[in-house]
């Protein structure tokens, strides 16, 4: 089946602020990173996450990779 996965990863990228946790202003933010590989590989390979593969349950998110992933996550999923 073809997609459409520059969507897929903006969903997944949205979908990651909404599991972030240890937030540091200025640093950044780790995320759980409970998502297709695939997908968590392309992230990483824009620049929006750290590297996926290895044994940590959670990614990291720099400060820009954290604000674009609050950006489409009020995008798509707030209420109006």
């Amino acid at each position: 089946m073809e997609y459409n996965k520059d969507k897929v990863d903006e969903y997944t990228l949205a979908l990651l602020y909404l599991v972030t946790h240890e937030i540091q202003d200025g640093i950044g933010a780790r995320a759980w990173k409970g998502f297709d590989w695939d997908t968590l590989n392309r992230l990483h390979e824009k620049g929006f996450i750290s590297n996926p593969v290895g044994k940590a349950k959670s990614v990291t998110m720099d400060e820009e990779g954290f604000k674009k992933a609050k950006e489409l996550f009020e995008k798509f999923f707030v209420a109006e």
